[in-house]
């Protein structure tokens, strides 16, 4: 039986550099992966005026998304290949 703590959802994860380069190089759980990214974009008003659900990638986010603009629900998914 795993326990809450145990489970996959809560593990920590190590991001790459150029994910650390925006959240920090400690090891975090997913959840605190995205919220930390939340926080980094809102910081820098990264997100598209016209379309909230859009991200607009500074330098630092392009390094991790590969693209200029993403959808919130993209950025997971790019997110994840940046953890090991």
């Amino acid at each position: 039986m795993t326990t809450k703590k145990d489970s996959a959802f809560n593990r920590t994860l190590t991001p790459s550099p150029e994910l650390a380069a925006v959240i920090g190089s400690t090891p975090l759980p997913r959840t605190e992966v995205v919220k930390k990214m939340w926080d980094y974009i809102k910081a820098n008003n990264l997100q598209n005026p016209k379309n909230k659900r859009n991200i607009l990638a500074d330098a630092k986010l392009k390094a991790v998304f590969g693209k200029d603009e993403v959808t919130m629900f993209e950025m997971t998914g790019l997110v994840s290949k940046h953890l090991t």
